[in-house]
């Protein structure tokens, strides 16, 4: 009798964990079913922060509706933002390099710097331009339905990236690989994505990671890796 007990207790665990990876692979296929705009963010994620700190709530399958992927607070503005409004960023972010010249004991005045403060201002532009770009954008329609399961890789994608500890350059080689599961992605958009990424303040942690969800949530592979190495 007790034989019998524990077996019907082994069956009924095993049917209980059934149970659960059947809801599990239900859910993944639930997500998986929608590329339109390419939600690159996950269901669990919020939505882009507003310049107030909220968040855009939407019934959309694609959580961050602005196709950004981990935008932080005031990127919607800039995405946004009219040509007037960014010669005021501009003005603003040269007053505040003109700042820092007289903090460390220099004439912004001076010929050599006088124009210094405007140029390191749109330079600062260009190197964060990645806030200004949409992942949808970038992948817009390369992605194809392919029966291909074997790994592609792009190897040694020159990525130059600013440290957000210290706003100081970083530059290195990224390797991104994944296995098809049914789609693939042109090659030339993983470099893309990478760029995207990192013309951001970063860490070398967060831009592999976001990386590798960005391509996860593009195609659905059996499994992605992003490698990089830094200086």
């Amino acid at each position: 009798m007790s034989d019998s007990g524990d077996s019907h207790s082994a069956a009924n665990t095993a049917d209980a964990d059934q149970a659960v990876i059947a809801d599990a692979v239900s859910a993944i296929a639930i997500r998986g079913r929608s590329r339109e705009g390419y939600g690159f963010r996950p269901p669990s994620g919020v939505a882009t922060p507003t310049a107030n700190g909220s968040h855009t709530n939407t019934d959309s399958p694609i959580p961050d509706v602005n196709g950004l992927g981990w935008p932080a607070k005031s990127t919607i503005s800039r995405l946004n933002e009219a040509p007037a409004e960014r010669l005021v960023r501009e003005a603003k972010l040269a007053a505040a390099v003109t700042t820092l010249l007289e903090g460390i004991g220099e004439d912004p005045s001076r010929e050599g710097l006088a124009r210094t403060p405007e140029r390191f201002a749109q330079a600062l532009l260009w190197m964060t331009k990645g806030y200004e770009e949409r992942l949808s954008d970038v992948i817009n329609d390369a992605v194809f339905a392919e029966d291909h399961d074997e790994m592609v890789i792009v190897r040694d994608i020159d990525v130059f990236s600013l440290c957000e500890h210290h706003l100081v350059p970083f530059t290195g080689k990224m390797s991104i690989g994944y296995i098809p599961k049914g789609l693939v992605i042109g090659l030339s958009k993983l470099a893309r994505i990478a760029e995207t990424f990192s013309r951001r303040l970063q860490v070398q942690e967060r831009l592999t990671r976001q990386v590798a969800i960005a391509v996860e949530e593009a195609i659905r592979p059996r499994g992605v890796a992003v490698v990089m190495e830094a200086t």
